[in-house]
């Protein structure tokens, strides 16, 4: 049976790969490379590839198997990303203002409650008594 090219690439790919891996020195590969670029059939390509140890069949059917063709994935990692990043960067957005509000809300009633105590005692009948320098100072506990 005649080969097709796509075979004939697919023998100089594994070559090459075992030159890669020292199986084969330099001189050899480019001696099988012409072999493959010349081989018409099956039989001819087999004979350049058959001392090599064979692909994992696994490999080579989970390539077949593959459903989603390679520049389609490309693709869709291109225009699924940006979208990832701008949903977390609104994500930590949204926390960050959330805890802001709470912060200024916190500050806000600090501001508005926080200068006056209620002073308890048996004499202080729950009046509230600032504590500013001014209210002590008139009240004659510090000295100015």
């Amino acid at each position: 049976m005649r080969a097709a090219d796509a075979d004939r690439e697919h023998v100089a790919e594994r070559l090459r790969k075992a030159t890669a891996e020292g199986r084969l020195q330099t001189e050899e590969l480019e001696e099988r490379l012409e072999a493959v670029f010349s081989a018409r059939t099956y039989g001819e390509l087999e004979v350049l590839i058959r001392d090599l140890p064979r692909e994992p069949a696994s490999r080579s059917r989970a390539h077949r198997l593959l459903p989603i063709p390679w520049p389609a994935a490309v693709l869709a990692l291109l225009i699924l990303m940006p979208m990832l990043v701008a949903v977390a960067v609104a994500a930590v957005v949204l926390v960050a203002s959330l805890v802001a509000v709470w912060v200024v809300a916190a500050a806000i009633v600090m501001w508005l409650f926080g200068h006056r105590v209620r002073v308890h005692g048996p004499r202080s009948h729950g009046r509230y008594y600032s504590r500013t320098w001014h209210h002590q100072a008139s009240a004659g506990r510090w000295r100015a």
